[in-house]
């Protein structure tokens, strides 16, 4: 039996961010992947489904071409070429990775499963570690609702592998993946439904953020019904879904040629044994774990979505940072980072800190300044003044609470605001930072001129 210093299960994000620091440290490591190299983000998250957003974008603008004054003849979409190009750039993404970890480290291509708390099953093989790190990410979860299981029904994992464009693609649930493949398969030709069982789109966001993003998609012949309880889901015919929903006391159906599904994730524990290991989950299945990302067993952590302390990417790469953090004595928590995402429809959400609705839910005294993005120059020139930009600031100590950034440049604006939120500048110092003209970002300096009490949102 094989004995190494550090196991590493699954090759999310994390995993490249802690490897080369083990490697320098001559430690001995083992990866365990079961799944295609990259996790998610590379495979089924971030690296395709924004390589369609790029596609998609393309075919909109096109379509928006006599708004800049050019005249395009009429187009079609190759979708069959267009889920060529995600796959060129996803592909090379985990080819390039596996790559490394085949030259780097022992590479077992299969499934692990705990034997017990310093060994586990790998295939036909056994295998011990010093120090065993999780890192096997989440899955889409499967709703319970009748006729579930007599339908084809896609999650964001197997609509990636789609051939042809779906003549009318129904989703179930209206958060972030639900409103990000919406927006794509509308704007390559697709009927869209979005069934949302809340009063609201991402219903965990500020209600003018929420009500912002329905009107966009609805703008683009994106069908959204709200407050709509799907009750069961049956197939009409050999190639038609068929939903039955209730909107308050009316029965409503909707039919579609796919359904996507997005309305939760599971975390991948389930099929680990970590009983045999004495690993503690919550009653979701996510592991339990400290500031520092350590199980309840001391030599084995849990990094990235499986430990429920985070959902992307960029958590996953921390979640790693504070484990190298750990190992050299570093006081680095998971408890400490500023939550910050990005929704990537279009134009995108960009999110830090708090919102009006946790703030208030919290007693945090704030002021908010906020600003359309249609009076901003640069949005106008571009033709891109959907959104706007609001930002809190604490009546304490002047400095910044959270933002969103729901507009053009959104996603890299955002890292501006949250830079100022990690050094804990008072908004003065944004007030006196000369920014570039013509951007947008050239404005946030002087929204701060206007905060006010703000409204409920």
């Amino acid at each position: 039996m094989k004995n190494y210093d550090v196991i590493i299960i699954g090759t999310g994000q994390a995993t490249g961010t802690i490897l080369p620091k083990l490697l320098a440290m001559k430690k001995s490591v083992a990866i365990v992947e079961g799944d295609r190299t990259g996790g998610s983000c590379v495979n089924w998250g971030c690296t395709p489904t924004k390589a369609l957003v790029a596609s998609a974008r393309n075919a909109h603008m096109v379509r928006r071409s006599e708004d800049f004054g050019i005249q395009v003849p009429d187009f079609t979409v190759d979708f069959p070429k267009v889920m060529d190009r995600m796959n060129l750039i996803r592909n090379s993404s985990t080819e390039g990775f596996t790559a490394w970890l085949d030259g780097a480290t022992d590479y077992y291509r299969t499934f692990a499963t705990f034997i017990d708390e310093h060994t586990l099953e790998v295939g036909d093989e056994k295998i011990k570690a010093d120090q065993i790190i999780i890192h096997t990410g989440a899955r889409a979860s499967k709703p319970d609702i009748p006729g579930i299981d007599t339908v084809p029904w896609l999650d964001n994992k197997r609509l990636l592998g789609l051939t042809e464009l779906p003549e009318h693609l129904v989703i179930l649930g209206g958060s972030y993946i639900g409103l990000e493949f919406a927006q794509i398969f509308r704007r390559f030709g697709s009927k869209v439904t979005i069934i949302e069982r809340s009063s609201s789109l991402i219903s965990r966001e500020d209600a003018d953020v929420s009500k912002r993003a329905k009107a966009i998609l609805e703008s683009e012949g994106i069908d959204v019904f709200l407050v709509s309880t799907t009750t069961k889901i049956q197939m009409k015919g050999t190639d038609t879904i068929e939903l039955t929903y209730l909107q308050g006391e009316k029965e409503m159906k909707v039919s579609g040629t796919h359904l996507l599904v997005g309305t939760g994730r599971l975390p991948n524990s389930d099929n680990l044994n970590l009983e045999k290991a004495g690993i503690q989950t919550d009653e979701k299945g996510y592991i339990e774990v400290d500031g520092q990302c350590r199980t309840n067993v001391p030599h084995i952590y849990a990094l990235g979505d499986v430990n429920g302390r985070g959902a992307f990417t960029h958590t996953s790469v921390h979640d790693g940072q504070v484990y190298l953090s750990s190992l050299e004595g570093g006081k680095l928590e998971i408890s400490d980072r500023i939550p910050i995402y990005c929704l990537y429809m279009d134009p995108p959400l960009a999110r830090v800190g708090l919102s009006e609705r946790q703030a208030r839910k919290k007693g945090v005294p704030f002021l908010v300044a906020k600003m359309q993005m249609s009076a901003i120059s640069r949005a106008k020139e571009k033709s891109e003044t959907k959104g706007f930009i609001k930002i809190l600031v604490s009546k304490e100590d002047d400095t910044i609470l959270g933002a969103s950034v729901f507009g053009v440049g959104g996603d890299e604006i955002i890292g501006m605001i949250a830079l100022a939120m990690e050094a804990k500048l008072p908004y003065q110092h944004l007030q006196n930072t000369v920014l570039p003209h013509p951007t947008v970002a050239e404005l946030i300096p002087f929204m701060f001129s206007n905060l006010s009490e703000g409204k409920d949102a």
